[in-house]
């Protein structure tokens, strides 16, 4: 599963899932957890004879659209709010999806995996002249519980730890762009702006990585007029992401003898 977006951000994904292929059928769902994609999905995979899916979800938090997903997949039986509010307009909350196939979700995110954290810095090195004039800053999405946002700063901060064992950068600081709450994103652009001018003024040139799935996001508007370098890379395209759901789908089937529900019979597997 992955959010979805552009033709190019898609693509991208596409590309680091297909080597896995090799080794077990494959399909992809795109959306926050659109019912309709995942149901498309299940229908691939049990057309292929699949009776275990192991649901792997490519979001920065292993918590994003968890109640949707446990809802739709027959895991959890009350329907999730965010999805009933924003569909209010169009009807009740569609069912569950129809499958025969047991299931089993990933137990981790991206912010959690220690891979990322050698991606982080393979993009910082592949930046940088002379890292002991250099600072890199971080830049996630980020969440709207404040709680929920230290705790992901937190994880970057520790795969951070990666680029700092790798040069002697200046500094290496996380922020979140809180990016879908209007106020608390204010607040976080101005302190993105003001890392990027406190590091001019103590010359030092900035490196910018994004810890996001695919390319940049808007952090090109956020930082417009400062000076910065980026070369507009997210996570993608790298090796470790499909390292990382191969290694996620490993655990969740080699987990598959603890209780999940089928569809078919109710019962635990």
């Amino acid at each position: 599963m992955a959010h979805g977006g552009s033709a190019e951000w898609n693509a991208s994904v596409l590309e680091a899932v297909t080597p896995l292929e090799r080794t077990m059928p494959v399909a992809v769902a795109f959306g926050m957890a659109d019912p309709n994609s995942l149901q498309h999905a299940v229908d691939t995979l049990e057309h292929r004879g699949v009776n275990r899916i192991a649901v792997v979800r490519l979001f920065v938090s292993v918590e994003s659209f968890r109640h949707d997903i446990e809802y739709f997949f027959g895991l959890r039986q009350d329907p999730p709010k965010r999805f009933a509010a924003m569909n209010a307009r169009k009807g009740p909350t569609p069912p569950p999806l129809r499958r025969t196939a047991a299931v089993v979700l990933n137990r981790s995110g991206l912010s959690d995996a220690s891979l990322m954290g050698e991606v982080l810095a393979e993009r910082a090195l592949a930046q940088s002249t002379s890292p002991e004039s250099e600072a890199v800053l971080i830049i996630g999405h980020g969440m709207g519980n404040d709680s929920i946002n230290d705790e992901l700063i937190t994880r970057l901060d520790t795969l951070a730890n990666h680029v700092r064992a790798r040069a002697p950068f200046q500094k290496v600081v996380i922020e979140t762009l809180r990016e879908d709450w209007t106020g608390k994103r204010a607040k976080a652009e101005y302190r993105i702006r003001e890392i990027a001018r406190g590091a001019d003024e103590h010359g030092l040139r900035l490196i910018v990585i994004p810890f996001r799935l695919s390319g940049f996001g808007p952090y090109r508007e956020v930082l417009e007029g400062l000076p910065y370098v980026a070369d507009g890379l997210g996570l993608l395209p790298h090796e470790n992401v499909t390292r990382w759901i191969e290694q996620q789908a490993a655990e969740a089937l080699g987990n598959a003898g603890r209780p999940t529900v089928s569809q078919r019979s109710g019962a635990a597997f």
